[in-house]
């Protein structure tokens, strides 16, 4: 589903989906995609353990729709799409310590990656997966960077924008992390650039908070200002930034 609807030459119900995904209106997105066929009920249940990870809420409706889609599912690729998704809901359960389904995310992910033809365009999206649980969950940043630069080749190679400004994020956060302030402050910031070129604003905050740790005074607080702004704009939307967007504690006074 990666960048589905993001360019004018997608199908207006997909661009209209896109709108409403961007603005942390999940459900409703769903609610245009027909139920009743494969591809439109995985992509319904993808939207839906999205709104999991960001909002950690609707787990039960995540899970029925997709059981759903596993069951609509007919080939390797749709049948790798629904595992894929699956690894990614047990992935975000573990995540947010909603409950410990680390082995499932796993066996998921690893089963969608014996469906999935290693050329296909799902591929991207299901490398990337592997090395948020890599990173996240066991703990391995070589393996995750292994992984994120399989997966930025491959949304490069398919001109998915959207997967493009994650694989940035995430291995800009890998390179923040061993030191390499320059290398990580470039890739934070073609991650901003990306989203918002595309208007996804639901994930814009989070790149303005990332960018924001590799810059120096005003530009840093310039930047979390934006990302509280848009943060309340959007509901509190994503909840795990709340604890980093407090507002700063009121100056000292003699």
């Amino acid at each position: 589903m990666s960048g589905t609807g993001t360019t004018a030459d997608d199908d207006p119900v997909q661009i209209a989906v896109w709108r409403l995904r961007s603005r942390a209106c999940w459900v409703d997105a769903a609610a245009l995609l027909p139920a009743d066929t494969a591809p439109g009920a995985i992509q319904r249940a993808a939207l839906l353990v999205e709104r999991c990870l960001y909002t950690e809420q609707g787990w039960q409706d995540a899970e029925d729709a997709l059981r759903t889609a596993e069951a609509l599912a007919h080939g390797d690729e749709e049948r790798g799409a629904a595992a894929c998704e699956r690894g990614y809901l047990a992935y975000a359960a573990t995540l947010h310590a909603v409950r410990d389904r680390v082995d499932e995310a796993r066996a998921a992910l690893g089963r969608a990656a014996a469906l999935i033809p290693p050329d296909a365009v799902g591929r991207a999206l299901l490398d990337f997966r592997r090395g948020l649980l890599a990173e996240n969950l066991s703990r391995s940043p070589q393996a995750a960077r292994t992984a994120y630069r399989r997966a930025h080749t491959a949304a490069a190679a398919h001109s998915d924008e959207l997967l493009l400004s994650f694989t940035w994020r995430h291995l800009a956060g890998l390179a923040l992390r061993d030191g390499e302030l320059a290398e990580a402050r470039h890739g934070f910031a073609e991650s901003l650039r990306i989203r918002e070129e595309l208007g996804y604003l639901v994930g814009t905050a989070p790149a303005l908070v990332s960018l924001a740790d590799t810059e120096t005074e005003p530009e840093a607080s310039r930047l979390r200002e934006e990302a509280r702004r848009l943060f309340r704009l959007l509901g509190g939307v994503p909840t795990w930034l709340a604890g980093q967007l407090a507002p700063p504690p009121p100056a000292a006074t003699a």
